[in-house]
């Protein structure tokens, strides 16, 4: 939602990654071109923030900015709908690790069908957290990949066998800042129709674990 700030018109806009940012500021900058009015902006690999106001209007909101405003908004109606329900049965597979414990630590998972294809993949660079942090926003972050694709039914597979069981409520949370993310998973699960989690040994989770070394490798480098 645009607001109103500093006599700008001003949003935020997250993205699942800078590619996705990146292409979103490509067709801003095409919009702008058009008409001829040009926004500040800033970028942040996932994040794009937009100024918009009329610099020969002593930068107030005019109507032009809200038109443009209107504009950029269309352009993420349109990137959502895009998208397919996605009805396959689809597997999850995530890890996290941190060099350190806490240190340098990054995400990564893995989704396949159900003949083990290779649909998306991803690892993400955390900065300085726990291993068990890592683990858990990795499969917050799988999740969050599936719903975007809308999918409905998926199998998780994780080597961490304490998350497996704090997710299927054997064991309890303690910790405040995994509690959190906890609850967030919990509440990005309801939106599927089924959803299970299965434990498997290390050596079975070496494509996300691949993801996660890549990323902390290519931070570290």
């Amino acid at each position: 939602m645009w607001i109103e700030k500093n006599n700008k018109l001003y949003r935020k806009f997250e993205f699942d990654d800078f590619n996705d940012a990146f292409s979103f500021m490509e067709k801003v900058a095409t919009i702008c071109k058009r008409v001829n009015h040009h926004p500040k902006w800033t970028n942040s690999w996932n994040v794009v923030e937009i100024w918009l106001s009329t610099h020969d209007k002593e930068d107030s909101i005019t109507k032009k900015d809200y038109d443009l405003a209107e504009e950029i908004d269309s352009i993420e109606v349109s990137k959502e709908s895009n998208l397919e329900v996605e009805d396959r049965m689809l597997k999850l597979f995530t890890d996290g690790g941190s060099r350190g414990n806490p240190g340098p630590s990054a995400s990564g998972f893995v989704i396949l069908d159900t003949d083990d294809n290779i649909i998306f993949k991803k690892g993400i660079y955390l900065g300085t957290m726990t291993n068990n942090q890592a683990e858990y926003l990795a499969l917050k972050y799988g999740v969050e990949e599936l719903l975007r694709r809308k999918s409905k039914r998926v199998d998780i597979y994780m080597d961490s066998l304490l998350i497996i069981n704090q997710m299927k409520g054997i064991f309890k949370i303690k910790n405040p800042d995994l509690l959190l993310i906890y609850k967030d998973i919990k509440l990005l699960l309801e939106k599927f129709e089924s959803v299970s989690f299965t434990h498997v040994p290390r050596e079975l989770n070496k494509l996300a674990d691949t993801e996660v070394n890549v990323a902390l490798d290519k931070a570290l480098a």
